[in-house]
């Protein structure tokens, strides 16, 4: 369905499915510097896959979050002829960090399936944890104002809309980001259970907005993190917001 994730109807939250598994040494990363995260994806064969389709311009998406759900990256690895990715992440703070990858296989027995499979790492030093913003229908970020409504529902789909504006008034100059105007990736509180999300809103170059509508789908009830990534004159912006699905 045009604007859905298939796999945001699962929770991301295991390092194996349809056996398919993230494979990584890497237990734990260093504190306050930039690192990078290498895995590998096996596939049934227990071999590393290197088959991989496109989807939104990149074969991988990957994704870290901290438990207390602050420290969010998106980022897209690059992939050596032997099937080993490489993230180069930003400096991570202390505490317990979940690391996703997004992937579709572009064949054999997994090929077009949507997979979003996931590791734990530790980055040593004392964790002092953030209290998640309460939930709230709009946010603020680098001046602009994002408004988000929906009645959501655990495991029903539902519209999610997102409105933006900036001194007043609407945003008609969203830029194209991935081939959409706007990537949207929440995670659920306490487990950090992954959704994924895209905008049903056809792209038509560079004056997208005000509004973006979204296919959204969250698994379990409870306060998720929304983080909602756009681009305007060049330059990408991330707006977190916290909502609350029944």
């Amino acid at each position: 369905m045009p604007g859905m994730d298939t796999a945001s109807t699962g929770n991301g939250l295991a390092a194996a499915k349809g056996g398919y598994r993230m494979m990584s040494a890497a237990t734990t990363l260093p504190t306050d510097e930039a690192a990078v995260y290498r895995f590998t994806i096996t596939g049934p064969d227990g071999k590393p896959v290197t088959d991989f389709a496109v989807d939104q311009t990149k074969r991988m998406h990957f994704y870290a979050i901290r438990s207390d759900l602050t420290g969010f990256q998106h980022l897209h690895p690059t992939m050596a002829a032997d099937g080993t990715w490489t993230a180069p992440l930003a400096a991570l703070r202390p505490g317990p960090w979940r690391l996703y990858a997004s992937f579709t296989p572009d064949s054999g027995s997994g090929e077009g399936e949507d997979l979003v499979l996931s590791r734990t790492v530790k980055v040593p030093g004392t964790a002092k944890a953030t209290t998640l913003p309460k939930v709230s229908g709009t946010t603020t970020v680098d001046g602009y104002t994002v408004a988000v409504k929906g009645d959501l529902m655990a495991g029903m789909a539902h519209e999610l809309t997102a409105s933006l504006t900036k001194d007043g008034k609407p945003v008609t100059d969203l830029q194209p980001y991935l081939d959409t105007y706007a990537h949207l990736t929440a995670f659920h509180q306490g487990d950090t259970a992954f959704a994924h999300l895209h905008p049903e809103t056809r792209v038509d170059g560079d004056h997208g907005g005000p509004a973006l509508s979204f296919h959204a789908v969250f698994a379990q009830s409870g306060d998720w993190r929304l983080f909602l990534q756009f681009r305007t004159g060049g330059k990408l912006h991330t707006a977190a917001i916290t909502l609350h699905v029944g």
